[in-house]
């Protein structure tokens, strides 16, 4: 038996979440074309007879604008310790960046193995991605480089077993059906988020959070309650639409994941409130579940 933890670390937008629900066969992280989608950590579990892996997707580490944005930056870079191995991912359909070298100037204080992922080859040429490798391997010292395309499910079955020769433990951490850490209640909070981010303008997603206020189960119905935080009563208009048409499509779209979630009806309540400069506010942000790691 061989067991670890595994962090995946990388710029926003990058597919850190993609991956890890790729990694899984099963959806666990909300995806979107929106930067920073992720903002909390999120545990997968992969299983097979003799191994398990740990993963956990970080926040997109970039140019904070706020505290939260803060508080998401340490959140990832404290997850570069105590693993066995670190998968940094990068789009390799994008040209190395600032944002690239600033996490691995992070990440040269650390002797844990780091492994390339290059991300995204399904967007480029097969003769290009020598190049991208060129453009990466001598701003650190890979442990290994593996191609891969989280969406299309390319080479990720190579990239697991890379990670396996870097596995310390061989202890089970989780029994074989559990796919995530991740509580119901924190699932279903990242649903709605994840159809505000679909349905929104571009501009709205960041000043948006979910919070699961309520969770009844009756004998055929599970009653659920999110409340959903914007950060001005102009965005509160936004996200509830005409009439209130945006909030009931929202409301449609994460009610069926949901019940695909917990395989029984649901009744759905949303509510929207303003809490202003909420991202600015450390005891509102410690309230909502975003807490500085020590």
């Amino acid at each position: 038996m061989k067991s670890g933890f595994v962090s995946i670390i990388g710029r926003p937008n990058v597919g850190k979440s993609t991956l890890l629900n790729s990694l899984v066969n099963a959806k666990i992280a909300i995806t979107s074309d929106k930067a920073q989608t992720t903002r909390n950590i999120i545990q997968g579990i992969y299983n097979e007879s003799d191994t398990q892996i740990v993963f956990v997707d970080t926040p997109g580490i970039h140019k904070p604008q706020s505290k939260l944005g803060k508080i998401l930056n340490k959140q990832a870079l404290s997850l570069i310790h105590d693993v066995d191995a670190i998968l940094f991912l990068v789009d390799a359909s994008q040209v190395l960046g600032n944002g690239d070298k600033f996490i691995l100037e992070c990440l040269k204080n650390d002797d844990v193995p780091v492994i390339l992922v290059l991300n995204k080859i399904d967007k480029i040429k097969n003769e290009e991605i020598l190049g991208v490798i060129e453009s990466y391997k001598d701003l650190y010292p890979f442990a290994d480089i593996v191609p891969i395309s989280a969406i299309k499910n390319d080479n990720l079955d190579c990239l697991v077993k890379v990670i396996k020769k870097y596995l310390k433990d061989n202890v089970k951490y989780f029994d074989d059906e559990t796919i995530t850490s991740n509580s119901t209640y924190f699932m279903i909070s990242e649903i709605v988020r994840e159809k505000l981010l679909d349905v929104t303008i571009e501009e709205v997603p960041h000043c948006i959070t979910c919070v699961t206020t309520y969770y009844e189960e009756k004998e055929k119905v599970t009653l659920i309650g999110v409340e959903i935080v914007v950060e001005r009563d102009s965005i509160k208009k936004i996200v509830i639409g005409k009439n209130g048409e945006r909030l009931k499509t929202i409301g449609s779209l994460a009610r069926k994941e949901i019940e695909k979630l917990l395989g029984k009806r649901v009744y759905l309540d949303l509510y929207v409130k303003t809490i202003k400069k909420w991202r600015e506010k450390e005891k509102i942000l410690h309230e909502l579940g975003f807490k500085e790691n020590e």
